[in-house]
């Protein structure tokens, strides 16, 4: 298989982190996100409306220096902390109120002198630095000779006031962030220990545990709880299938094992002391007999597994009163040697069946019905509303009424021995046959004798 590349991948050290901290950390960046855009819009609308109060003081403050170097007077003060300067076309300082050097870049003054309007800060807002000053030098003409005038405001209160928002700011979102976190860690905790609780009950089932169950509020009805109550019917299904299963070992084991005990003991009578041709020849026949049995007992199980599985099933447009009578055929010669009726009454209709294995099913139930049962055995077959129904009926005594809610399951004889004729899988096989139809199967007992109903969708 090929690697994705490891670009295609990031943060693989993210994936390997518990559930609840890759959460924590997707609420904290997430959050985060959040709170520096949020941050950063509202310091941008305060440093725009203080840096707009700003110009406007200063752009009041140059014109009163523009007027007063055009009328030749003397240069007005201005606001608390501000400074003025006026400059040749040269860049001589003509009027000091600031320093004695040119505040201006020769760019900068080049740019005035052409008419440009200049403006920049000095200083810088952090680190904290003093006389942080916002100046704006402009060109004028006075007797007509070009000056440069330069007026500069402090921004001590417009910076301590962005630096005291930048605090608030980064104080608010810290604990924004950490409340936001917290929050997310004890909500993933809450939301994740049931999932922690239902992994503690399964890893008991790992261990042997019996009959466990996970313990599910019945009040809720969420995505959690929907997740308890399918583990639950889940378990229900693994522990009737290891229920299943274990039955179906000590059973096939007990019916394999005694055919083969059988042939054992023949094989050592034979073979402990000479024997006629005769005695070889019914020795050889008792072998085969138990060597046949075990086959149809082998072939039995091996349809049990196929029809396992509905995807054996091949449906087909059938004859029904064909199918019936072919099923039926071998075992009128059986009935009429036992000095037994065998009626069979099937409608003729259509159906949607797999006749493959529908026929070996009808003849099960015959067969049972002509081997345990007594008197007449009738075979019914209808259709009605869609649906194929089959019915065995006989005249004999019943099943005993503790055998009936086990009748179809595998190996289940009604006879206290097993030792008897059959093996206990021919009911098993029609329920078999009947699900992978999509059917029912069931049997009851009647004022008369034993009825077995097959109920197909066709």
């Amino acid at each position: 298989m090929n690697r994705l590349p490891g670009r295609l991948r990031p943060w693989p050290w993210f994936r390997r982190l518990p559930v609840v901290v890759r959460l924590v950390l997707a609420v904290a960046v997430t959050m985060s996100l959040v709170l520096a855009g949020a941050a950063g819009l509202v310091y941008w609308r305060v440093q725009a409306a203080l840096d707009r109060q700003l110009n406007d003081d200063l752009t009041t403050y140059q014109r009163s220096l523009d007027q007063a170097v055009r009328a030749g007077g003397q240069l007005p003060p201005g606001p608390s902390g501000s400074r003025r300067q006026v400059l040749d076309a040269q860049g001589r300082v003509l009027g000091a109120g600031l320093h004695d050097r040119s505040l201006l870049t020769p760019a900068e003054l080049s740019a005035a002198a052409h008419g440009a309007a200049v403006r920049r800060d000095v200083g810088s807002l952090l680190p904290i630095t003093s006389n942080t000053l916002r100046l704006q030098a402009r060109r004028v003409t006075a007797d007509g000779k070009t000056r440069i005038v330069i007026a500069a405001v402090r921004r001590g209160h417009r910076d301590e006031a962005l630096r005291e928002l930048l605090a608030q700011l980064a104080l608010a979102s810290g604990l924004t962030l950490i409340a936001a976190s917290y929050v997310g860690y004890r909500t993933a905790r809450a939301a994740l220990r049931p999932v922690e609780r239902y992994r503690s009950g399964a890893a008991g089932l790992s261990d042997g545990a019996q009959n466990l169950r996970l313990d599910v509020p019945a009040d809720r009805d969420d995505e959690i709880t929907r997740l308890g109550h399918t583990l639950n019917r889940m378990l229900d299904r693994l522990e009737a299938a290891a229920e299943r299963e274990r039955r179906f070992v000590a059973d096939a084991s007990h019916e394999l094992r005694t055919p083969l005990t059988l042939i054992r003991a023949e094989l050592d009578v034979a073979l402990h002391r000479p024997r006629s041709a005769g005695e070889l020849t019914e020795t050889l026949r008792s072998v085969d007999t138990e060597v046949q049995r075990l086959i149809e007992l082998s072939n039995a199980l091996l349809d049990l597994e196929e029809l396992g599985t509905a995807q054996h099933v091949s449906r087909a447009p059938t004859d029904l009163a064909d199918l019936v009578g072919a099923a039926a055929a071998p075992h009128l010669r059986t009935a009429e040697r036992e000095g037994r009726a065998l009626t069979v009454d099937a409608v003729r209709a259509i159906v949607d069946v797999d006749g493959r294995w529908l026929r070996p099913a009808i003849g099960n139930l015959l067969d049972n019905a002509l081997r345990h049962g007594a008197g007449t055995v009738r075979l019914t077959a209808t259709v009605d509303k869609g649906g194929l129904r089959l019915c065995v009926t006989d005249e004999g005594r019943g099943f005993p009424p503790e055998f009936l809610p086990r009748a179809f399951d595998r190996f289940a004889r009604a006879a206290a021995s097993r030792t008897g004729e059959g093996s206990g899988l021919g009911l098993a096989f029609v329920q078999a046959v009947s699900a992978a139809h999509g059917g029912t199967a069931h049997a009851e007992n009647t004022e008369h004798g034993v009825r077995v109903v097959l109920t197909l969708p066709c």
